[in-house]
């Protein structure tokens, strides 16, 4: 089940997260860092309703941050729709435990689904350029690559733009 996550569950939220980054690394991604994603970025996106969490037997397995809101760094890329009406995909992740069993195709189902009930032109993310298994993912669920961006505090890697539109 998907849903809201509560303040309560940023423990449990910051725990898979760990776990992720900890795979991750492991394989040479280093995507995510001891700093992000912060509990501060999740207490935030709990704050706007923006944070939503994959439960299985009452244990958080998976979230997705599904946003109305465009990052800074966004601004300068040539999306494919206009800036009006889009969504953003942030911190989407599975606990390696319950990779590779469909709960993130599922998550970006229900986040593609939630921005066409809200008549959004288009569904936008960003990727980390070394994460070559997220990129096929996007791409093999028809997004288009487009600009690179950079988040220095991250990574010297780009991270790559990505856009779905409906």
């Amino acid at each position: 089940m998907i849903q809201l996550a509560k303040i309560s569950q940023i423990p449990e939220i910051l725990a898979m997260i760990n776990a992720c980054r900890l795979v991750m690394e492991a394989n040479g991604i280093y995507q995510w860092t001891t700093e992000y994603p912060s509990k501060k970025a999740f207490e935030n996106d709990i704050e706007r309703n923006e944070l939503y969490v994959f439960l299985r037997n009452d244990k958080i397995i998976g979230c997705i941050v599904v946003s109305q809101f465009m990052d800074d760094e966004y601004r300068t890329v040539p999306w494919l729709t206009p800036n009006e009406y889009n969504y953003y995909i942030h911190r989407l992740g599975v606990h390696p435990q319950f990779q590779g069993k469909g709960y993130a195709q599922q998550l970006m189902n229900f986040a593609e689904n939630f921005a066409k009930e809200h008549n959004a032109l288009s569904v936008r993310l960003d990727t980390f350029s070394q994460n070559k298994r997220n990129q096929k993912f996007y791409e093999q669920r028809g997004y288009t690559k487009l600009e690179d961006i950079f988040f220095p505090k991250q990574s010297k890697h780009p991270f790559h733009c990505y856009e779905l539109v409906f």
